[in-house]
């Protein structure tokens, strides 16, 4: 066998329709395309969203609400897993790159730590954003944080 010789499995092609090749073909004069019109021209294409002039769904479809361009997304981790995280695999420091190899974010993402539960032991954590309560939270048991 050689890449010369080659070819699809038998009844798995199908010929081309030959368009425009006169009129005992079945598909000369107008070519399969209809009279007249921008269909019928060559070159045409219409746009995504186009039917035929009529109001596109995408317009008549009322808008709701207000999306800020600069919104800044974070992924929330509460105290209640960081301590989890701490308990199960005895860590003192808690970072971005932990977080990642757990699972809990991925490598674009913005952590912000959240207050739900409590931290029982001392923990240094590094994360983008700190809530008012974490951060009273971990500072209390001894703990430290750090903005990255």
């Amino acid at each position: 066998m050689n890449l010369s010789n080659l070819k699809p499995a038998a009844g798995s092609t199908k010929n081309s329709k030959r368009i425009g090749r006169g009129t005992g073909s079945g598909r000369g004069g107008t070519s399969t395309r209809g009279h007249k019109g921008a269909g019928s021209r060559s070159g045409h294409s219409t746009k995504v969203g186009f039917e035929g002039g009529q109001m596109p769904l995408q317009r008549r479809v009322p808008k709701v609400g207000f999306k800020p361009i600069n919104r800044v997304e974070y992924v929330g981790v509460n105290l209640d897993v960081l301590q989890g995280l701490a308990e199960k695999f005895n860590l003192t420091t808690i970072d971005f790159t932990t977080l990642q190899e757990h699972g809990l974010a991925h490598k674009n993402d913005l952590v912000k730590v959240l207050g739900r539960g409590e931290v029982k032991s001392k923990l240094e954590v590094k994360a983008h954003a700190f809530s008012a309560t974490a951060q009273k939270a971990i500072e209390a048991v001894g703990g430290s944080i750090e903005k990255l």
